[in-house]
């Protein structure tokens, strides 16, 4: 059974929660967050990339970025300035994208669930990221950072989440520069054990986005774990902040690749390689509407593939569920065997581009030389992410993009 905690976050008031909250931590690099927050002294981008605020030549994974970041929340704290809730509250957190909305609650959920695997994974985590986040954890003793969970969605929660937001008076509600709508609530506390209780029917919760934090969670409880030698498991560093959404409302974008050369192949004779398996057509279309077909750009044109009845036929005979996303079929027989993308997580020669950026991302890349070839691909399904996750499988790197993306700041979990 899923456990699940209310908390007491670090947030804004209502007035400064739109220059609080920031963008992921890892959807900008340091050039982008520096610009970002240049006319923004309480951007909680000074606290995820606390780089930005030292010199250039300060490597950002050392322990100067870490303590700093520390500084920086006491900083915004002051200025802000943040609070910190009295009690442990659920909160509702509500996201709306081009009149779609997303509602989910916010709360704790138990390390040990994502290390027993109640709370399943679908994606491989990089050590190096790893280690980034988990010594962000220890040492500015927050979670900064909150994951995005979901689950099949249950009438009794909705219906809770539903009257929250019709009867009660939102503590944060604006609109980000990207034109997504954020609006918290906290939950009301008659409804906590109802919440507690049917989240304890649930046996699977799924990492939607947010695998290395999860992970970095987990590491960062082992670490103060072993140096508390009182350590009774009901620290707050026992649990990971996240948003957990009903898997029917969640919106995912695909993420399309480009690889930076041809693999000393010719374009004629990449053309003639790819055709052994993918029937080619000169498209209109720059993104691919059926299973197992993709969009190619390649020297100024758009090209539509479309997987041969041969690898349809070999692929079929597979046990794997996730041999059978269209990404799998990309890599197994073009990315790999043609243009020598034999691991897409280490290979320097391939890029992932999420679909936030649209195909005249792909275009540009491919038009100014700095990628050979680009793909255009069809968004994974939640159905697909949860099959796999239900599996014990991973999905290739890089195979979703959630949109709307939570925003760092609004809700942060203290664990010291």
């Amino acid at each position: 059974m899923a456990v699940i905690r209310p908390f007491k976050a670090l947030r804004p008031d209502k007035k400064n929660a739109h220059l609080v909250a920031s963008v992921p931590y890892d959807v900008v690099n340091r050039e982008e967050a520096k610009l970002m927050v240049k006319n923004n002294h309480m951007s909680f981008l000074r606290v995820t990339r606390a780089e930005i605020d030292l010199p250039e030549e300060v490597n950002p994974y050392t322990k100067t970025v870490y303590e700093k970041a520390k500084e920086n929340i006491e900083t915004i704290k002051n200025e802000a300035p943040l609070l910190v809730d009295d009690e442990p509250h659920f909160y509702i957190y509500r996201l709306i994208m081009n009149g779609k909305a997303q509602i989910g609650i916010a709360a704790t959920f138990a390390v040990d669930d994502y290390d027993n695997d109640v709370i399943l994974k679908h994606e491989k985590t990089r050590k190096v990221k790893e280690d980034d986040r988990t010594n962000h954890i220890v040492i500015s003793e927050t979670q900064t950072g909150i994951v995005f969970l979901t689950y099949r969605g249950v009438k009794e929660i909705n219906d809770i989440v539903a009257k929250t937001t019709a009867e009660t008076e939102p503590i944060i509600d604006f609109t980000a520069p990207d034109g997504i709508q954020h609006t918290v609530w906290i939950l009301p506390n008659e409804f906590n054990e109802s919440v507690i209780k049917e989240f304890s029917k649930i046996d699977k919760l799924y990492v939607a986005d947010g695998h290395h934090r999860a992970k970095s969670a987990s590491r960062a409880r082992e670490e103060m774990k072993n140096a508390n030698p009182n350590h009774s498991g009901q620290e707050e560093y026992n649990y990971l902040a996240a948003v957990i959404f009903p898997a029917e409302q969640l919106n995912i974008l695909p993420y399309n690749r480009v690889v930076l050369s041809l693999n000393n192949n010719s374009k004629e004779d990449f053309l003639e390689k790819v055709a052994e398996k993918f029937e080619i057509q000169l498209s209109k279309s720059k993104e691919p509407t059926e299973k197992a077909s993709f969009g190619m750009y390649l020297d100024g044109e758009w090209y539509l593939l479309k997987a041969r009845d041969s690898i349809l036929a070999s692929n079929s005979l597979s046990d794997s569920v996730g041999d059978q996303l269209d990404i799998s079929v990309l890599q197994n027989f073009l990315l790999n065997p043609i243009l020598g993308i034999d691991d897409p997580r280490t290979s320097e020669r391939i890029d992932f581009i999420g679909g936030i950026r649209g195909t005249q991302e792909l275009e540009k890349l491919v038009d100014t030389g700095k990628a050979a070839v680009a793909f255009s691909l069809r968004p994974v399904s939640v159905n697909d992410l949860m099959n796999i996750s239900d599996a014990g499988e991973v999905m290739p790197p890089k195979s979703t993009w959630f949109e709307p993306k939570l925003r760092d700041g609004l809700l942060t979990h203290i664990i010291r």
